[in-house]
Order: structure tokens, then sequence, then C-alpha cells
């Protein structure tokens, strides 16, 4: 399909498309709630019957975006989901993350590929290792974040005292939306600060259903709850006079953070959130190229790959990649290009991904996430383009902590070991590591987290049908160095350099002393830290 210069009424449809459209992800440290509140939104949004819960209760199913059967077991998000559904003509792209902490690279490439982030914080634990984590990768890309206190109907910490933690901790201003009526433990409901009302919760079928909600008038509250009601008032009153109230402009840029209570398990809170997402969340926006020139959204088609995932589809063993549509329309059957190689890729299977559902798509605008399924030459990173040119920035691998040696159990079964090897590694699973000593039969894993090992070890025996063992090497540390460090610690104890399929070679080492000894006796040799250099293109 041709999309020659578009005409003005195409332009006018292709920005008001674009304005509809608000993608964003969940962060939080794990156990958190997050899944269960992806799967609340969705109940709320009128997209699914009944929600599920990823601790696996009897009387609730499991949830449509953890699929996985090691996510149904463990009770954890392991691989990103995607999820589009439409709430009040608006559409929303929700994109599911990972939350342990092994995870972090699938995390930091969803995060790349949304415009705001939801930040999920346990009423209990307040802001945890992990969530600060991804708090800064979300700082560091400019994305506007959207606080929520889980969990509200356990016992837990005091709000005002989490409102500090927040402004400490992350340097962000709270503003409240909403307000906790009835202390963590006690969830009345929510003063509901934009339409000065108290919002009354009221379990259902153990929170499987909308929670029944009804609405009364601050003098109303005041009377029905009494203490309850006065004091959640006078605390939301100190935190928005010690900052400010709700300002639009002061989230998008990073000073603020709305502020929203809520119990995901209970369905208490969540419609706020979903209202709160479409009233102030930023819309599809020009992206900025690599070299840092926004393409703007009426531009010509073009998107970057950030997962590619395999298995959704059992019957048919395919994979799809994820695009992130950042200009222009996508329709289906176009031709684009790929930046990387140049090369031509017909979309004529293209999907929209409903968890591990997934509906045929046509036409897909800025902000919008496309499956493509059985793209098996595009890679994570990849951008696409039709007509005008575009490479948007590379998504970095992170530096790998973790490293075991992989051999095939059954050597009958080596093609099939070697093929589902190399598709782990082109999901951006796990990182593969390769050298002539070591041979094509016994490479190297590179992990951020050992639970890695344990996702490649499941989907190798189960996805390819080839099972294998692993053995755990000593290395702790990587740094990127070149070809000709190969000969130099070929017999150095501790150490060993490998090449990486992306073109790199990696100076493994026992640990920091093992390095700092190295490089005191060979201080020409190149040894950068993963993350401080440009990837090999």
């Amino acid at each position: 399909m041709s999309q020659e210069v578009h005409s003005p009424a195409r332009v006018h449809e292709i920005h008001k498309q674009a304005a509809r459209r608000r993608t964003f992800a969940v962060i939080s440290h794990p156990d958190a709630g997050k899944s269960t509140l992806t799967e609340a939104l969705a109940l709320h949004a009128k997209v699914i019957g009944t929600a599920g819960a990823s601790s696996g209760k009897a009387n609730r199913k499991e949830t449509v975006s953890d699929w996985m059967q090691m996510e149904k077991d463990r009770g954890i998000s392991i691989s990103s989901a995607a999820l589009q559904f439409s709430y009040r003509d608006t559409v929303i792209n929700l994109l599911d993350t990972p939350g342990h902490a092994d995870f972090s690279e699938d995390t930091y490439r969803v995060l790349a590929a949304v415009d705001c982030a939801v930040m999920l914080v346990d009423a209990a634990k307040g802001l945890e290792t992990q969530t600060m984590k991804l708090f800064e990768v979300c700082k560091q890309r400019n994305l506007p974040i959207i606080t929520v206190i889980n969990k509200w109907d356990r016992p837990g910490l005091d709000a005002l005292a989490l409102m500090d933690e927040i402004t400490e901790r992350t340097g962000l201003l709270p503003m409240p939306l909403t307000w906790a009526v009835g202390i963590s433990g006690d969830f009345r409901g929510v003063w509901d600060l934009r339409n000065d009302r108290f919002a009354q919760f009221q379990r259902n079928n153990s929170g499987a259903n909308i929670a029944l909600t009804e609405y009364f008038t601050p003098a109303e509250a005041s009377v029905g709850q009494g203490d309850n009601w006065t004091n959640a008032v006078d605390e939301a009153g100190l935190v928005i006079e010690s900052n400010l109230e709700f300002d639009v402009e002061s989230f998008h840029s990073g000073k603020a953070t709305p502020i929203l209570f809520s119990s995901a398990a209970l369905n208490f809170g969540v419609k706020e959130i979903l209202d709160a997402l479409v009233d102030f969340a930023p819309p599809a926006a020009p992206r900025p190229d690599v070299d840092g020139s926004p393409r703007a959204v009426d531009a010509p088609f073009a998107g970057f790959v950030f997962k590619v995932q395999a298995g959704m589809n059992k019957a048919h063993r395919d994979h799809v990649a994820f695009i992130r549509v950042c200009s222009g329309v996508f329709e289906r059957g176009m031709v684009v290009t790929q930046t990387r190689t140049g090369k031509s890729f017909a979309t004529k299977y293209a999907q929209q991904v409903f968890g591990r559902e997934r509906e045929v798509i046509d036409e897909a605008y800025p902000g919008d996430v496309v499956g493509l399924v059985n793209a098996s030459s595009l890679r994570v990173g990849d951008s696409l383009f039709i007509d005008k040119p575009v490479e948007f920035p590379a998504i970095p691998l992170f530096a790998p902590e973790h490293f075991q040696v992989a051999r095939s159990k059954d050597p009958s079964r080596f093609k099939q070991f070697r093929r589902g090897i190399e598709q782990l590694e082109h999901e951006g699973v796990i990182q593969v590591l390769r050298s002539d000593v070591r041979g094509d039969q016994a490479p190297v894993l590179a992990a951020v987290g050992p639970m890695q090992f344990e996702v490649v070890e499941d989907r190798m025996a189960h996805d390819f049908g080839a099972p294998m063992r692993l053995e755990r090497l000593q290395y702790s540390m990587a740094r990127i160095s070149t070809a000709e460090a190969m000969p130099t610690l070929a017999n150095v104890p501790g150490a060993e350099v490998l090449l990486r399929s992306d073109g790199e070679y990696l100076a493994l080492f026992n640990d920091v002393w093992a390095l700092r000894r190295i490089e005191k006796n060979h201080p020409d040799l190149t040894l950068v830290p993963i993350g401080t250099h440009n990837p090999a293109k």
C-alpha cells in the first residue's frame, strides 16, 4: 500500500487518533499487585468479564496478562504482556512488565515504548528496591509518573509518611487526586478531590467483579464517616498545602506525581486510576530519532521493535515482534524498510494483542502496539519505516552478572538445542556468548539475574523439545573488550573473552580483584563498562 504525502484530512485524522492514545506501563516491586492492577483496569474498561489474580486463588481465574506456565505457577510476571482496549473514547495501550529484578532488561525495553508510567507502591512496604530502580529508568527517559498506593485494604504505613517517603526518595511532589478514607486495613473509600465527593466502595465477589460504588457529598460523608472523613480531608489538605494542587504541567515535566489510593485485588479505586490516565496522561507525541530530531506523528509510518516473544501460540510455534508505532498510519500488508539491514519487510500478518489472545489488525496509529507474526528477521531495537528513513535510539543491553555453560542433554537433539538457543537469544531472553575454544555445542549464557536461566531451561524443554543441563561459571563481571584481548587473557586465571551475537567482545572476570589485576598488568587492553559506550550496529 502506498502512503504518499498525507492529505489535510488524513493529517487531521492522524493527529486526532494520536491524541486518543494513552500508552503506559505499570512498574513496581514484585508482589506489589502489578498484574492484579492490570486485570482490574481491563475489568473496569469492560474488556474482560471477571478479573484474575496472580496469587492463584481458587475463586478467581488466571490473569490475562500472565500467560506463561511459570508465571501461573509462581504468581509472578516474567514476560511483558501488551493489552489494548478502549475506555471513554480513549485507546489504552497497557504494557505489563516483569516485576522481578532478574527481568529488569525486559522491563527497560518496555519503558522505551511508553509515554507514561504508573508506579505501584505497596501500602505496607513503601518504595522498595526494584521500584526505585525502575523509577530511575523512568527518570532517565523523562517519563511522567502516576503513583498508586495499593493494598490499602491491608494494614500498612501511615498515608502522610508514604507521601514524605515519595518526596524524599524520588524528588517528586505528591499531588493527591484521590485520598483514602479510613486507615490502611480499614479502606472505606476515597475522597475524589477532582469532583469533591466521597466514593464509598463495597466488596463484590472477592474482587473478581467491579466493586459496588456509591457517591456522597462531603456533608453526607462527614455524617456517615465521622473522624475517618475528617482525617482524610485534613491529611490531603496538608499534602496540598506543603506541595501544590494538581497541575498537569508539573506532572508532564516530571516535577510532581499524581497520587491515588487503591486496592487492586478488591477493585477499589481502580476507575479513578483509569480516569486519571485518560484525563491527564500524555498522548502519543513526536518521538526523537537517534540524532534527537523529533519525528512528527503525521510523518510517514515509522516504529521500532521493543520486544520479540515466541511460544505465545503453542499450535504454531510462532513468534511475535512487538512494534511501537511512532508516526503515520500502520496498514496491514504495507512493505516497510528495516533500518539496520536496509531490507524490505512485508507486514502481512499483523495482529492486535490482548495478552495471549490476538485478532487481525488493519490499521494502527501513533502510540499503538502492533504484533508482527513470524517476523523472524526482526530484532529488539530495530527501526522500521516507509518513505522517509529514520532510526530510533538503540535499546541497550544490561551488564550480565551470572554466567552458565549450556549443553544439550541429548546429543541427537542438538539441532533443536541450537535452534532454541538462537531463538531465545533473538527474543532477548538471554545473552549468548561464544568462542572457538568452547565451540558451538557449549555456548555461555549470560544473564542479569539467575531466574533467567530457569526460564531458558523451561522454554528449551517445553517449547523446543531440547532439555539441557547448565554448568555455573565463577564469573561475575563483564566488560566490553576487543578481539585483540582474547590471546592476552586466554591463559589468565579468572578471565576469558567471548563474542556476543551483536558483534561485541565481552571480557569476563571472576571478581573485581581479577579485573583490577588485569587492568594493572595490561593497561593497553580495552575494558569498558557496559552501558557507557555506543552498542555495535
